[in-house]
């Protein structure tokens, strides 16, 4: 399985090892495989009989075909391991109806990125091996809220790897802003912005791009990768869940093989739902995808009218990690729908004008796969507190999201349903102040976020996930803020400190 730029139409070709090192292409693109592996019903029957670590390292194996499957199964089981994911991995939920929830927070940071990111960086380590580098890796990343805290989890002293993270100072709950800041490792550093999300993606991409500082940090014994989901290293194994969500459906009856099911997904940056995609050109059976947005809805304006206009107000939210108006892994579909020439011109539009229209037949395709739907404030906190009283479920406020934009989905369809499989990307302990508020319609309010986490346990009886506990006694290491121009020069101090 090699793999190619997606504004590349020459098709130089990369291995799976290369393209987790490099994590963006030259041409500033995102790295794409050349084909997609099948999976075939047979396959997916067998899977059902296997643990999370065998179907991950199964999965895993289509794609990057320089590891073997022992590698890849020690590590995914090392990954995905019961004191890392007490209870296992990504289970599957039955909420109402035929609402299941993919549940993927039970990891060590209580985020779905841990999913990936417990994984990505033994992906990497061996990666440095295969591909000869004899440079350590500098892994830079920016986060919306929690890829920060599972890459830096995930990385935390790994030998020959650094790891820095970006994060908004005011775009991140104040839960998430603590796990990063008393993040332990020695070798690991969080730094604050002034702006948002998009401005700290923006930075890094723009550091990726700069031929001069790539030789200076040669020079200083470094290569650079990344941990966003720029990084197929970091998508890979998110087709996995999505696998797994059917295979459960199966084990459990919900539906035979080769039955359909729909996929909502809670999305920013486009990497988790572009994941589920992945799974259906595979040959999973998945009908529809439901791209959820908050009230940034840039994707559900892009995916009603085939223009992609960032040139908009930016909103902070109840669900900080989708306050995202430069959603990156859609330019993979964009390519996979228009092909690497259209691709790149869509890309420098955006970059120029901040905007793009993809041509009627383009859109058309993707409207084929994918539905847009947001939930702004009002109604992700009345999902939040209709899901908790009539279902018994306590989701987070991304969830919520997630679930509103299914329900109106199948509001609009109007027909017989099939299991919709919505994707839950946090633990409502993540964001406890405003679940907590949701739930009381805005009356007796915890006195600051961390005080949330006791009154909604107190509340609800839902115990408080055991990576979010007695995170007010922990040391804040990183307190340091910056301005996004000035990425650069702290990426070089902290190389050389």
């Amino acid at each position: 399985m090699m793999y190619q730029s997606t504004r590349d139409a020459s098709h130089k070709k990369y291995t799976a090892a290369e393209v987790i090192k490099m994590g963006l292409a030259p041409d500033g693109g995102l790295f794409i495989p050349e084909t997609i592996p099948a999976l075939t019903a047979d396959e997916i029957t067998v899977l059902c009989n296997e643990s999370y670590p065998v179907r991950a390292a199964k999965i895993l194996g289509k794609f990057l075909t320089d590891y073997t499957y022992d590698e890849l199964l020690s590590d995914c089981t090392a990954a995905y391991c019961e004191s890392s994911f007490p209870g296992g991995a990504a289970p599957l939920v039955h909420v109402h109806d035929n609402i299941y929830s993919l549940e993927l927070w039970h990891g060590p940071t209580a985020a779905f990125k841990d999913m990936a990111l417990q994984i990505m960086p033994r992906l990497l380590s061996r990666a440095l091996v295969k591909t000869g580098e004899t440079r350590d890796a500098l892994i830079l990343v920016a986060t919306s809220g929690d890829t920060g805290k599972a890459a830096l989890e995930g990385y935390k002293d790994i030998d020959r790897i650094k790891i820095m993270v970006f994060y908004p100072v005011d775009g991140v709950s104040r839960v998430q802003k603590l796990q990063m800041a008393t993040q332990t490792g020695d070798n690991v550093n969080v730094t604050a912005i002034y702006g948002n999300f998009d401005d700290a993606q923006t930075g890094v991409k723009n550091i990726f791009s700069d031929k001069t500082m790539a030789e200076t940090l040669d020079k200083e014994g470094y290569v650079l990768s990344s941990a966003n989901s720029i990084n197929w290293g970091r998508l890979a194994p998110q087709i996995v869940y999505y696998v797994s969500a059917y295979c459960d459906l199966l084990s459990k009856g919900v539906i035979k093989m080769g039955d359909v099911m729909d996929v909502c997904v809670p999305t920013g940056n486009f990497g988790n739902i572009f994941a589920a995609y992945i799974a259906k050109l595979m040959g999973l059976p998945i009908r529809h995808f439901v791209c959820a947005s908050n009230k940034n809805n840039i994707l559900t304006d892009f995916l009603r009218t085939g223009t992609y206009d960032r040139n908009r107000a930016f909103h902070l939210t109840m669900s900080p990690s989708m306050d995202i108006l430069i959603s990156s892994n859609l330019e993979r579909l964009l390519c996979f729908t228009a092909g690497e020439d259209a691709t790149a011109a869509y890309m420098a539009s955006l970059k120029e004008t901040g905007a793009y229209t993809v041509d009627q037949a383009v859109k058309s395709a993707i409207s084929e796969n994918f539905s847009g739907y947001f939930a702004d404030e009002c109604a992700t906190a009345a999902t939040i507190q209709n899901y908790y009283k009539s279902y018994n479920y306590l989701p987070d406020t991304h969830t919520a999201v997630a679930l509103s934009a299914a329900e109106q989905y199948l509001a609009d369809k109007g027909e017989e349903t099939v299991p919709m499989v919505v994707a839950s990307t946090a633990s409502p302990y993540k964001f406890a102040a405003d679940v907590y508020a949701s739930l009381s319609g805005g009356e007796n309010l915890p006195k600051d976020p961390l005080s949330a986490l006791d009154q909604l346990t107190e509340e609800t009886g839902v115990a408080i996930p055991y990576p979010l506990c007695g995170l007010a006694d922990r040391e804040v290491r990183f307190s340091k803020v910056i301005k996004a121009e000035d990425m650069p020069s702290a990426v070089l101090s902290y190389c050389k400190g």
